[in-house]
């Protein structure tokens, strides 16, 4: 079994996806009942891609966050530094590796998001769903993403964050800390990863201070709207012209 520690190595977080691939669409709707369809509606909703605009999709996975923009019509790309993650969406879509040209609409493209290997300004809009959390220097990250959007463009943040109801709140730390791990061992080929994502949970920024951060980094008009009762929050930006 794999599993990253908090300091986020990014080897062995990389690890821990790869292990995880090959079920983690299944495990992540088992364990949110289903609200993590609701949450790619809400990310793809926020981010308002329409035809011609190119959109990036970080910590991408197996690209099941990224139809919602090819969908709508966009260009998308999916990024990902776990090649299990990105093989496997490949493989899901009839394809054999990762190609340049795309597979059913979405290119899959292997990347760090500390060190994106894409040209400044290149991207309508930039996105990324529960990845954020799982990067060693959220602020770098942010950087980065600011580095490669259009001026004018935007950006949008889906991220587990901290429920407002403080009676829910005690409720929820208690399903993270005992009922999630074991849930995930009947049904995750990795189960001990999930130790590490109730662990990131706790350990992440509330909603305010993630917006802070946001700021810090260079980036502009950040608000939040919270899902779920702040199970999640969507974080939204611009990029100045």
């Amino acid at each position: 079994m794999t599993r990253a520690s908090l300091d986020k190595q990014p080897h062995e977080v990389a690890a821990m996806f790869d292990r995880t691939a090959r079920r983690y669409d299944l495990v992540n709707d088992v364990l949110s009942l289903g609200q993590d369809r609701l949450w790619r509606r809400a990310t793809a909703a926020a981010v308002d891609a329409g035809p011609g605009e190119l959109v990036l999709d970080l910590a991408a996975g197996t690209g099941t966050s990224t139809d919602a923009f090819t969908a709508l019509g966009a260009r998308a790309i999916a990024c990902d530094f776990s090649f299990g993650m990105l093989s496997t969406g490949v493989a899901r879509r009839g394809g054999s590796g990762l190609y340049g040209g795309g597979v059913r609409g979405v290119t899959f493209v292997a990347g760090d998001a500390l060190r994106l290997p894409f040209r400044d300004e290149t991207f309508d809009a930039v996105t990324i769903s529960f990845g954020l959390r799982n990067v060693a220097d959220t602020g770098q990250a942010l950087r980065e993403l600011l580095r490669v959007t259009r001026p004018g463009g935007r950006m949008v943040i889906c991220e587990f964050s901290r429920p407002t109801p403080k009676s829910f709140d005690l409720v929820y730390s208690q399903y993270l800390m005992r009922l999630l791990p074991p849930v995930a061992r009947m049904v995750s080929s990795n189960p001990d990863s999930y130790e590490y994502l109730a662990e990131s949970i706790r350990a992440w920024p509330d909603q305010r201070a993630l917006a802070g951060i946001i700021q810090e980094a260079g980036w502009e008009k950040v608000g939040w709207r919270n899902l779920s009762l702040g199970i999640v929050a969507l974080h939204r930006a611009v990029k100045g012209r």
